[in-house]
């Protein structure tokens, strides 16, 4: 038997543990529209690329902490070698 493969909505709001109302309030979309499409069993493009945005995004914003932790110790450890 052919498993079901899990809506989008579904599997990356299940993934960033994100109810559909907040997960629908970061890409621009409501708890009814992410509902009913997961119900449908249909993705828009317009969905998809919401949600590929979103993930961009909160992979730049990881990236940009860990570069903020980077300069951080480096500044902790040229004031180290400079006393």
């Amino acid at each position: 038997m052919e498993e079901k493969e899990v809506h989008l909505v579904k599997r990356i709001s299940k993934e960033l543990g994100l109810t559909y109302r907040e997960f629908g309030e970061k890409i621009g979309y409501t708890e009814g529209n992410l509902k009913k499409a997961v119900h449908d069993n249909r993705t828009t493009e317009q969905l998809k690329k919401a949600i590929e945005l979103y993930l961009k995004t909160l992979k730049l914003e990881k990236q940009l902490n860990e570069i903020e932790e980077i300069k951080k110790q480096a500044r902790t450890f040229l004031d180290f070698i400079s006393k």
